[in-house]
Protein backbone atom coordinates (compact mmCIF):
# COMPACT_ATOMS: atom_id res chain seq x y z
CA UNK A 1 0.00 0.00 0.00
CA UNK A 2 2.46 2.69 0.92
CA UNK A 3 4.85 1.64 -2.46
CA UNK A 4 1.23 2.07 -4.19
CA UNK A 5 0.94 5.70 -2.30
CA UNK A 6 4.32 6.59 -3.64
CA UNK A 7 3.54 5.99 -7.40
CA UNK A 8 -0.02 7.66 -7.26
CA UNK A 9 1.58 10.76 -6.06
CA UNK A 10 4.62 10.10 -8.10
CA UNK A 11 2.52 10.02 -10.89
CA UNK A 12 0.32 13.21 -9.59
CA UNK A 13 3.49 15.10 -9.49
CA UNK A 14 4.60 14.16 -12.88
CA UNK A 15 1.37 14.89 -14.28
CA UNK A 16 0.85 18.45 -12.59
CA UNK A 17 4.66 19.17 -13.94
CA UNK A 18 3.54 18.32 -17.56
CA UNK A 19 0.36 20.01 -17.48
CA UNK A 20 2.11 23.58 -16.34
CA UNK A 21 5.10 22.47 -19.52
CA UNK A 22 2.36 22.17 -21.72
CA UNK A 23 0.66 25.56 -20.87
CA UNK A 24 3.91 27.33 -20.91
CA UNK A 25 3.87 26.12 -24.13
CA UNK A 26 0.92 27.08 -25.70
CA UNK A 27 1.70 30.60 -24.95
CA UNK A 28 2.58 32.44 -28.30
CA UNK A 29 6.34 33.66 -29.06
CA UNK A 30 5.71 37.66 -29.71
CA UNK A 31 7.33 40.06 -31.21
CA UNK A 32 8.71 42.72 -28.89
CA UNK A 33 6.86 45.53 -30.21
CA UNK A 34 3.68 42.93 -29.84
CA UNK A 35 2.70 44.54 -26.67
CA UNK A 36 -0.54 43.09 -26.51
CA UNK A 37 0.63 39.72 -27.43
CA UNK A 38 3.37 40.06 -24.28
CA UNK A 39 0.31 41.50 -21.75
CA UNK A 40 -1.36 38.08 -23.04
CA UNK A 41 1.13 35.77 -21.84
CA UNK A 42 1.84 37.47 -18.66
CA UNK A 43 -2.07 37.07 -18.14
CA UNK A 44 -1.54 33.34 -18.82
CA UNK A 45 1.66 33.39 -16.38
CA UNK A 46 -0.60 35.13 -13.96
CA UNK A 47 -2.91 31.69 -14.03
CA UNK A 48 0.14 29.78 -12.43
CA UNK A 49 1.06 31.38 -9.76
CA UNK A 50 0.25 29.55 -6.44
CA UNK A 51 0.48 33.36 -4.05
CA UNK A 52 -2.57 34.99 -4.03
CA UNK A 53 -0.68 38.41 -3.83
CA UNK A 54 2.03 38.03 -6.24
CA UNK A 55 -0.88 36.67 -8.36
CA UNK A 56 -2.81 40.20 -7.61
CA UNK A 57 -0.07 42.26 -8.27
CA UNK A 58 0.68 40.78 -11.83
CA UNK A 59 -2.83 41.49 -12.37
CA UNK A 60 -2.84 45.36 -11.57
CA UNK A 61 -0.07 45.83 -13.48
CA UNK A 62 -1.23 44.35 -16.56
CA UNK A 63 -4.64 46.09 -15.77
CA UNK A 64 -2.93 49.27 -15.86
CA UNK A 65 -0.47 48.64 -18.66
CA UNK A 66 -3.91 47.60 -20.82
CA UNK A 67 -5.84 50.94 -19.95
CA UNK A 68 -2.29 52.39 -21.08
CA UNK A 69 -2.54 50.73 -24.36
CA UNK A 70 -6.20 51.87 -25.09
CA UNK A 71 -7.47 48.52 -24.10
CA UNK A 72 -9.79 49.72 -21.33
CA UNK A 73 -12.22 46.74 -21.86
CA UNK A 74 -9.37 44.20 -20.88
CA UNK A 75 -8.46 46.28 -18.09
CA UNK A 76 -11.71 46.50 -16.50
CA UNK A 77 -11.79 42.55 -16.70
CA UNK A 78 -8.86 42.07 -14.69
CA UNK A 79 -10.33 43.64 -11.90
CA UNK A 80 -12.77 40.67 -11.18
CA UNK A 81 -9.87 38.32 -11.55
CA UNK A 82 -8.27 40.52 -8.35
CA UNK A 83 -9.16 38.45 -4.92
CA UNK A 84 -7.73 41.29 -2.64
CA UNK A 85 -9.65 44.27 -2.10
CA UNK A 86 -6.96 46.60 -1.31
CA UNK A 87 -5.06 45.57 -4.57
CA UNK A 88 -8.55 45.87 -6.97
CA UNK A 89 -8.18 49.49 -5.23
CA UNK A 90 -5.08 49.83 -6.55
CA UNK A 91 -5.87 48.85 -9.89
CA UNK A 92 -8.80 51.00 -10.00
CA UNK A 93 -7.07 53.94 -9.10
CA UNK A 94 -4.49 53.07 -11.52
CA UNK A 95 -6.62 52.25 -14.50
CA UNK A 96 -8.35 56.11 -13.42
CA UNK A 97 -4.78 57.97 -13.39
CA UNK A 98 -3.94 56.93 -17.12
CA UNK A 99 -7.44 57.66 -18.29
CA UNK A 100 -7.09 60.77 -16.77
CA UNK A 101 -3.89 61.51 -19.00
CA UNK A 102 -5.59 60.01 -21.91
CA UNK A 103 -6.55 62.62 -25.00
CA UNK A 104 -9.96 61.82 -25.14
CA UNK A 105 -12.90 64.51 -25.05
CA UNK A 106 -14.27 64.47 -21.38
CA UNK A 107 -17.68 62.90 -22.68
CA UNK A 108 -15.59 59.58 -23.35
CA UNK A 109 -13.59 59.55 -19.71
CA UNK A 110 -17.05 60.54 -18.15
CA UNK A 111 -18.23 56.99 -19.67
CA UNK A 112 -15.12 55.10 -18.55
CA UNK A 113 -15.31 56.60 -15.58
CA UNK A 114 -18.92 55.02 -14.76
CA UNK A 115 -17.90 51.83 -16.10
CA UNK A 116 -14.80 52.17 -12.92
CA UNK A 117 -17.16 53.39 -10.65
CA UNK A 118 -19.37 49.87 -11.47
CA UNK A 119 -16.07 47.51 -10.84
CA UNK A 120 -15.06 50.06 -7.60
CA UNK A 121 -19.49 48.85 -6.13
CA UNK A 122 -18.37 45.29 -6.44
CA UNK A 123 -15.92 45.73 -4.03
CA UNK A 124 -17.63 44.05 -0.71
CA UNK A 125 -14.42 45.23 2.07
CA UNK A 126 -16.05 48.29 2.93
CA UNK A 127 -12.57 50.27 3.49
CA UNK A 128 -11.04 49.15 0.22
CA UNK A 129 -14.53 50.34 -1.25
CA UNK A 130 -14.30 53.73 0.25
CA UNK A 131 -10.59 54.10 -0.90
CA UNK A 132 -11.55 52.97 -4.57
CA UNK A 133 -14.08 55.75 -4.64
CA UNK A 134 -11.66 58.38 -3.44
CA UNK A 135 -9.25 57.39 -6.10
CA UNK A 136 -11.65 57.45 -8.59
CA UNK A 137 -12.72 60.72 -7.56
CA UNK A 138 -9.14 61.74 -7.51
CA UNK A 139 -8.88 60.52 -11.53
CA UNK A 140 -12.14 62.57 -12.47
CA UNK A 141 -10.68 66.10 -10.94
CA UNK A 142 -7.27 65.12 -12.75
CA UNK A 143 -9.15 64.68 -16.47
CA UNK A 144 -10.93 67.80 -15.73
CA UNK A 145 -14.44 66.38 -14.43
CA UNK A 146 -14.60 67.99 -11.36
CA UNK A 147 -18.66 68.18 -11.21
CA UNK A 148 -18.34 64.07 -11.47
CA UNK A 149 -15.51 64.34 -8.67
CA UNK A 150 -17.68 66.11 -6.39
CA UNK A 151 -20.12 63.62 -6.98
CA UNK A 152 -18.52 60.82 -6.37
CA UNK A 153 -16.87 61.92 -3.19
CA UNK A 154 -20.77 62.90 -1.86
CA UNK A 155 -21.80 59.68 -2.39
CA UNK A 156 -19.02 58.11 0.13
CA UNK A 157 -21.37 57.27 3.47
CA UNK A 158 -18.32 57.44 5.98
CA UNK A 159 -17.82 60.74 6.55
CA UNK A 160 -13.91 60.66 7.63
CA UNK A 161 -13.45 59.27 3.96
CA UNK A 162 -15.79 61.84 2.40
CA UNK A 163 -13.91 64.40 3.47
CA UNK A 164 -10.33 62.99 2.05
CA UNK A 165 -11.63 62.49 -0.82
CA UNK A 166 -12.40 65.89 -0.96
CA UNK A 167 -9.68 67.10 -0.12
CA UNK A 168 -7.37 64.56 -2.08
CA UNK A 169 -9.42 66.32 -5.00
CA UNK A 170 -8.23 69.64 -3.96
CA UNK A 171 -4.97 68.95 -4.05
CA UNK A 172 -4.73 67.87 -7.99
CA UNK A 173 -6.92 70.68 -8.63
CA UNK A 174 -4.72 72.93 -6.56
CA UNK A 175 -1.95 70.95 -8.77
CA UNK A 176 -3.33 71.85 -11.76
CA UNK A 177 -3.10 75.59 -11.05
CA UNK A 178 -6.97 75.56 -10.74
CA UNK A 179 -7.57 77.39 -6.88
CA UNK A 180 -10.87 78.27 -7.56
CA UNK A 181 -12.13 74.63 -8.15
CA UNK A 182 -9.36 73.58 -4.99
CA UNK A 183 -11.97 75.93 -2.90
CA UNK A 184 -15.17 73.99 -3.80
CA UNK A 185 -13.75 71.18 -3.07
CA UNK A 186 -12.58 72.18 0.31
CA UNK A 187 -15.91 73.99 1.26
CA UNK A 188 -17.51 70.89 1.04
CA UNK A 189 -15.77 69.13 4.06
CA UNK A 190 -17.95 70.09 7.12
CA UNK A 191 -15.24 69.14 9.40
CA UNK A 192 -13.29 72.18 10.54
CA UNK A 193 -9.73 70.40 11.24
CA UNK A 194 -10.23 68.61 7.69
CA UNK A 195 -11.22 71.90 6.55
CA UNK A 196 -8.32 73.84 7.76
CA UNK A 197 -5.53 70.91 6.86
CA UNK A 198 -6.88 70.94 3.17
CA UNK A 199 -6.17 74.98 3.12
CA UNK A 200 -2.77 74.77 4.39
CA UNK A 201 -1.90 71.79 1.84
CA UNK A 202 -3.47 73.52 -0.86
CA UNK A 203 -1.90 76.80 0.02
CA UNK A 204 1.95 74.93 0.10
CA UNK A 205 1.07 73.72 -3.21
CA UNK A 206 0.01 76.59 -5.06
CA UNK A 207 3.25 78.33 -3.12
CA UNK A 208 5.09 76.01 -4.80
CA UNK A 209 3.71 76.46 -7.92
CA UNK A 210 5.04 80.06 -7.72
CA UNK A 211 0.63 80.95 -7.10
CA UNK A 212 1.20 83.40 -4.45
CA UNK A 213 -1.75 85.07 -4.89
CA UNK A 214 -3.70 82.55 -4.86
CA UNK A 215 -1.84 80.64 -2.12
CA UNK A 216 -2.46 84.01 0.33
CA UNK A 217 -6.17 83.07 -0.82
CA UNK A 218 -5.74 80.09 0.65
CA UNK A 219 -4.16 80.61 3.92
CA UNK A 220 -6.64 83.30 4.98
CA UNK A 221 -9.19 80.46 4.68
CA UNK A 222 -7.72 78.78 7.46
CA UNK A 223 -9.39 79.58 10.47
CA UNK A 224 -6.92 77.96 13.14
CA UNK A 225 -4.69 81.07 14.02
CA UNK A 226 -1.32 78.61 14.24
CA UNK A 227 -1.98 76.76 11.47
CA UNK A 228 -2.86 79.96 9.19
CA UNK A 229 0.35 81.51 10.63
CA UNK A 230 2.48 78.78 9.39
CA UNK A 231 0.77 78.84 6.02
CA UNK A 232 1.21 82.53 5.84
CA UNK A 233 4.99 82.39 6.58
CA UNK A 234 5.52 79.64 4.45
CA UNK A 235 4.08 81.78 1.26
CA UNK A 236 6.51 84.57 2.60
CA UNK A 237 10.21 82.08 2.54
CA UNK A 238 8.84 80.84 -0.56
CA UNK A 239 8.69 84.64 -2.24
CA UNK A 240 11.89 85.42 -1.34
CA UNK A 241 13.81 82.56 0.72
CA UNK A 242 15.19 84.24 4.03
CA UNK A 243 18.61 81.84 3.20
CA UNK A 244 19.42 84.47 0.15
CA UNK A 245 18.99 87.72 2.60
CA UNK A 246 22.17 88.98 4.12
CA UNK A 247 22.73 89.51 7.73
CA UNK A 248 23.14 93.26 8.15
Amino acid sequence: MYHKNQAILAFFLFFSSFLITAAHAQQPACAIDDRLCILETIVQTAETIDNTAWKDQTLREVAKTYAFEGEFKKALALITQIKTPDTQALTIRGIGFVLAEQTKSIKEKKSMFNELRIEAEKIEHPPSYAIALTYIAMAQALAGDNEGAWQTAADMKNAALKHKAYAETAEIQAEQGDYKSAKTSIEKIENIAFKNKAYGIVSKILANKDLFTEAYKAAKQITNPYKKAQSLQYILDQHKPRDTIKEQ
